[in-house]
């Protein structure tokens, strides 16, 4: 008997599948929809309904619990600063699994998941962590810095095959005259 195993185990393992659909939340909180399965659009709409119920709720422990599945604390800053305030009306609906069609490939049946109210803007990328390297360049200003390079230009495609494999190999035809 099947009691109390709710969600599509996706033909996965359990660690697995907590990877898959973690990245799938970090993606659509990053890019406000992704292109994917009906079945993993499906379970992925349940942890990013409760990842930004989460961010209204906007504890401390909340931020912590959306962490342990993002991975990454700049994505929480934008779901707790910027995704969760625009849906502090309403009590669910956060995203939306809109059906496509069927991949060529495989049959599978595809779907757009997405945030139901978007930001009025192009997505922005999270914050990066501040690194330590970047206090390095600092203390180097004091030397002077010797001018950038500029960026050579693409040389022109070769107008046949041979031609590109004697530019990969050495330019033979030219040894082989002298």
């Amino acid at each position: 008997m099947r009691h109390a195993c709710a969600g599509n185990r996706l033909s996965r393992t359990s660690e697995h599948r907590r990877a898959t659909l973690s990245n799938m939340a970090r993606n659509v909180l990053q890019h406000g929809q992704i292109r994917t399965t009906v079945a993993k659009a499906k379970e992925a709409q349940r942890l990013i309904d409760r990842l930004v119920g989460l961010g209204k709720e906007g504890s401390v422990h909340s931020r912590r619990q959306a962490y342990r599945v993002l991975k990454d604390r700049g994505l929480v800053k934008q779901l707790f600063a910027d995704v969760s305030p625009r849906f502090l009306d309403c009590q669910g609906g956060y995203t939306r699994v809109l059906k496509l069609g069927h991949r060529l490939g495989d049959g599978a049946a595809t779907a757009v998941l997405e945030l139901t109210r978007l930001p009025a803007g192009p997505p922005k990328a999270p914050p990066k962590p501040k690194a330590k390297a970047e206090a390095a360049p600092a203390q180097k200003s004091a030397a002077p810095q010797a001018p950038k390079p500029k960026a050579e230009e693409a040389p022109a495609k070769p107008k046949r095959f041979f031609e590109g494999i004697r530019e990969l190999f050495g330019k033979k035809k030219a040894g082989a005259d002298s």
